[in-house]
């Protein structure tokens, strides 16, 4: 594994800090699973498209289940660690890996959450008839995500701040 930069670990840092005071910022309740809906996606999409794969990954992951450990979802965090890791990953793989417009990337994403969340609220925390209520708030969760993230990416991209980690 390659040694990070000072410079990508603060950006790194200030990523998975971000996603979890966007997560936690606006919290809307989904009663059925005693979930929630929140913002935390655009910012870790935006790390999935500006740094990568791994980086996306890690900030989905830690972010997103610093802000269910933070609130007092605490049984959340642990499948969160896992769904939004992949969020941010699969989000930065197909960035890195195919010719796909960054929206499309970002779209993917917030897809694979949403079903990420529909079989963990399934097969472990509740069954499909519970989970299947909040599969749709968090499809729409995942696209709001997407859009802010692929409206934020643009601009973000421009920064000299991002190079380092596409090298």
């Amino acid at each position: 594994m390659k040694k990070l930069t000072t410079r990508q670990l603060t950006t790194l840092a200030m990523f998975i800090a971000l996603t979890t005071v966007a997560t936690i910022l606006i919290q809307i309740p989904i009663p059925a699973t005693k979930g929630y809906l929140n913002i935390g996606d655009t910012i870790l999409i935006c790390a999935g498209l500006l740094m990568g794969k791994i980086a996306g990954g890690i900030v989905g992951g830690l972010g997103s289940a610093l802000a269910d450990l933070i609130t007092g979802y605490t049984y959340y965090a642990p499948i969160t660690l896992v769904v939004k890791g992949l969020e941010g990953f699969v989000t930065g793989l197909l960035r890195e890996k195919t010719s796909l417009p960054h929206f499309a990337c970002a779209i993917v994403g917030g897809l694979v959450m949403a079903v990420g969340y529909l079989l963990a609220e399934g097969l472990i925390l509740y069954n499909f008839g519970t989970a299947i209520l909040s599969f749709f708030p968090n499809i729409l969760q995942g696209l709001a995500g997407s859009i802010l993230a692929s409206l934020l990416y643009p601009a973000l991209k421009k920064s000299s701040i991002f190079e380092t980690f596409s090298k």
